[in-house]
This record gives C-alpha cells, sequence and structure tokens, in this order.
C-alpha cells in the first residue's frame, strides 16, 4: 500500500507542476491562453489525490500508530480551490486569449493549494 501511495503521490505532484508550467509557460506572451495541459494536470492532481486520501485513510485504519489520518479539512480546502481552477480553465479553454485576471488568478490559485499541501 506505500507503493501505491508513492506513486500517487508522484502524480500528484506532476499535475500540480504541470499545472504551473502550462500556466507560467504564457508569461512572455501579450495575450494569454488556457492550455489543455493545463486542464489535463488539473484532472491528474484530482485524481490521483482523491486516491490518495482514499489510501491514507486504509493505512490509519490498519496502522494508525505510523499513519495519520487525513485531514479531511485540509483535503475539502484543497479540493475546493482544485475546483476552482478547473471551472475557470475549462470555461476558458477554447477561447483565443483570456484576461490577465484569470490566468493570474489560475496560477495565485495553485499556488496557495502548493502552501495548504505543505502547511504543518
Amino acid at each position: 500500500m506505500t507503493i501505491a501511495r508513492n506513486i500517487f503521490l508522484l502524480l500528484h505532484v506532476v499535475g500540480f507542476l504541470g499545472i504551473l508550467g502550462a500556466l507560467l509557460s504564457q508569461i512572455p506572451k501579450p495575450q494569454k491562453r488556457i492550455l489543455g495541459g493545463a486542464m489535463h494536470s488539473a484532472l491528474l492532481s484530482l485524481v490521483s489525490g482523491i486516491a490518495l486520501v482514499g489510501i491514507r485513510t486504509s493505512l490509519h485504519a490498519s496502522d494508525a500508530a505510523n499513519w495519520d489520518a487525513p485531514d479531511h479539512a485540509k483535503v475539502g480546502i484543497k479540493f475546493l480551490i482544485l475546483a476552482v481552477i478547473l471551472v475557470l480553465g475549462y470555461k476558458n479553454v477554447k477561447k483565443p486569449a483570456v484576461s490577465t485576471k484569470i490566468w493570474a488568478t489560475m496560477i495565485a490559485l495553485a499556488v496557495v493549494n502548493l502552501v495548504i499541501a505543505l502547511a504543518p
């Protein structure tokens, strides 16, 4: 089960890096776009995050001394932030250009999600 956790954790990190990388790649361009890769990465983060919560719950149930229970408040907040990223992205992915506000908001939300994930 620990191997599965590590695999999904790696996928979760790759998904986050994909979101941030796809959005930051638009910095030099005068007209910002939401790339499809950012949306695929956001979905990867969502699916792997849900799997991580399930695995963590299972590990806690089988060995509570070594594994803490998942912090459901933290998971809920991260899910809501990711849901906003997905909604903003899918509403604007087909547009040839988006406002800088939407683009910057998506970057800010991704960074906030990282900060929440790394907070003790």
